[in-house]
């Protein structure tokens, strides 16, 4: 670690320390901390909320409230309710030959655990997975980023009010020191972002042989199959798409939906937009783009499809554009060409492809011939075609006749797989990540072991042959 700097390194080799001091904390310690971050989170949720809107030059109060902080307080929340029991051993079996040896599995504490956070959630994709990691009895050391920097110096405010340094701390600063706290030797590091950036995250970690979590994204599809009723799809679809602008990692990132259904889909697409959005792009609760770079982003391969002969079909009345604010309404792109930016790269803005198919054969080919996706929205009547896809289409996580919604249930585990990410979060499934799973056997004080210690016998030839049999 000579190369970091003086002060990365000297918070992590602060943590290290207390850890060695007291390397597996209790319940009434690992409850302590979660209820200090539960007060922090209750106790300063206006101030967060304005700091988080300041970053974004314009986020709905109303839009923080419901994607981030009530999220972040069920995650710890659950933690509380069900910790106690995560962190007890648990009962496992041993193999027939075994009885009466008995085994069990016994939660660890990793030690130093890292988390880097993205700017589109920033406040929930701290507390989500720290309230984990805290319960699973871990230091952590937290890497937010350098696009949300009111809401970095705040809560790097609040958790050094509330925590001493060797249980938790807060790292600000730019991609560099973002690339340097990466190659960090913590016990586990959970990264959030782009897919590009989470292949050097993993190259940093794999000279420490840190093992990692990384929470993707890609181009995450919503299939409408035939028949289904345009009005819900629709309505749920662009829901999801206008959270946060677009700007979140499970929105649904193009549409395949049949041909003959693309003009009713897109007057009803339109229709949800104006209801929901009356004002349009001046709407309080329209959010913005986080920066003018990730608005140029957007009229760049905005530009490009329409320059390659795409449709595009606005949602919104009135102005499509505010650079000032680095708003960009919500658009329609009618079947782009599929090496375009908006097909090729994972959106991350208002923009939305549909995709027309003639077969729903047709629709799941395209997907799977992609890289797999962090999240699928399959909406569908037909249970047994529901099954099907269900059964062949590869994805993080799915929902089934709406959106988003897996992502909110802390018994399910949320991850990515293939280009998408690796590992999984979330309730049990983020304590056992933030864990080393200890398997344990206690040998019985009566037991036929001693058959199988050199000299072998014949006795113990004629045991090994039963063993094979059965």
């Amino acid at each position: 670690m000579q190369d970091l700097p003086a002060s990365l390194a000297l918070a992590f080799e602060r943590q290290r320390a207390a850890l060695a001091a007291a390397p597996a904390p209790d319940w009434a310690t690992r409850a302590d901390r979660l209820q200090r971050l539960q007060r922090l989170l209750a106790d300063a949720e206006p101030a967060l909320i304005a700091a988080i809107d300041a970053d974004f030059g314009g986020r709905p109060a109303i839009e923080t409230e419901l994607a981030e902080v009530w999220p972040s307080l069920e995650a710890i929340k659950g933690a509380l309710r069900h910790g106690r029991g995560w962190m007890a051993p648990r009962k496992a079996g041993v193999a027939k030959w075994f009885i009466p040896a008995r085994a069990e599995v016994r939660p660890q504490p990793l030690g130093v655990v890292g988390i880097i956070v993205p700017w589109n959630y920033p406040l929930y994709l701290t507390i989500g997975p720290l309230a984990a990691a805290l319960a699973a009895g871990n230091r952590v050391m937290v890497k937010v980023s350098e696009l949300t920097p009111a809401y970095a110096a705040l809560i790097e405010q609040l958790v050094t009010q509330a925590f001493s340094a060797d249980e938790l701390c807060i790292v600000t600063g730019g991609a560099d020191v973002a690339a340097q706290f990466a190659s960090l030797p913590f016990d586990h590091l959970l990264f959030t972002g782009s897919t590009a950036v989470g292949r050097k995250v993993m190259a940093a970690a794999a000279a420490n042989l840190t093992p990692v979590t990384l929470e993707l994204g890609g181009k995450s599809p919503a299939i409408v199959t035939p028949g289904y009723p345009l009005a819900h799809a629709a309505q749920r679809i662009v829901a999801a798409k206008l959270l946060n602008a677009g700007q979140t990692c499970i929105a649904p990132d193009y549409v395949l939906l049949p041909r003959d259904q693309l003009q009713p889909f897109i007057e009803a697409a339109r229709a949800v937009a104006r209801s929901g959005y009356p004002a349009g792009l001046a709407d309080t609760h329209f959010c913005s783009i986080i920066n003018a770079r990730h608005q140029q982003r957007l009229v760049a391969d905005l530009d490009e499809a329409a320059a390659r002969g795409t449709v595009i079909e606005p949602l919104f009345e009135g102005a499509q554009r505010d650079d000032a604010r680095h708003r960009i309404a919500p658009m329609l792109l009618i079947d782009p060409p599929a090496d375009c930016g908006v097909m090729r790269d994972e959106v991350f803005g208002p923009l939305l492809p549909l995709v027309p198919y003639d077969r729903v054969e047709d629709a799941m080919a395209f997907v799977n011939a992609r890289p797999h996706p962090l999240a699928l929205y399959w909406f569908d009547r037909d249970a047994k075609r529901t099954e099907g896809a269900l059964r062949t289409l590869p994805a993080g996580g799915v929902t089934v006749n709406d959106t988003l919604l897996h992502i909110a249930q802390e018994s399910l585990p949320f991850g990515g797989v293939g280009a998408s990410g690796m590992g999984h979060y979330h309730g049990q499934w983020g304590f056992d990540t933030f864990s080393k799973l200890l398997p344990v056997v206690y040998q019985a004080r009566t037991n036929a072991m001693s058959l199988f210690l050199p000299p072998y016998t014949a006795a113990m030839r004629q045991m090994l042959a039963l063993m094979k049999r059965f």
